[in-house]
């Protein structure tokens, strides 16, 4: 069992990428947003992973199986800005966001609560006392709920772990 952290910061320039924003007046507006997007996503897991080993010599082991993790504190927020959002749909009436403008969103209660995936890995000792160490999981579950239609298109978590340890 592992307590673990999962977080993400991101900069990015998109295209009619489908969202929810709450202007500065707090007024919702949904649609295909064009332009700058920052996220930040920091999410705090318990995960119990069933893992099996293969030692292939004295110094190097890997490891694979699955995984199950339950959300125990979410943030999925960030910001839009320097571009247009289309209300509805790529057809529908322009809002412009420029001069500094941003616009928020918050889909942090629309995480789903409970995550599964697949983690693989291999650990080498490279000397005596040091050891690195790689693992990645993949979540084959979307990390929005099932009704959450807001984002179009399904969200996987991928993350790569990689570091070392110190054997006294």
């Amino acid at each position: 069992v592992r307590l673990e952290t999962k977080n993400m910061i991101t900069k990015a320039t998109v295209k009619n990428y489908g969202m929810e924003i709450i202007g500065n007046d707090g007024n919702r507006l949904k649609g295909n947003w064009t332009g700058g997007v920052k996220t930040k996503v920091r999410n705090a897991y318990i995960t119990v992973p069933v893992l099996g080993a293969y030692k292939i010599n004295s110094r190097l082991r890997t490891k694979a199986g699955i995984y199950v993790s339950y959300l125990m504190d979410e943030e999925f927020s960030g910001h839009v800005y320097e571009g247009y959002l289309r209300e509805g749909d790529s057809t529908g009436e322009k809002v412009n966001f420029s001069d500094g403008a941003i616009a928020t969103y918050d889909f942090s209660d629309d995480l789903r609560k409970f995550a599964w995936g697949v983690q693989a890995g291999v650990d080498w000792r490279a000397f005596k006392h040091l050891s690195v160490f790689a693992d990645l999981t993949w979540g084959l579950n979307d990390i929005f709920k099932k009704d959450f239609n807001t984002i179009t298109f399904a969200m996987y978590p991928i993350y790569l772990n990689v570091g070392f340890g110190y054997a006294f």
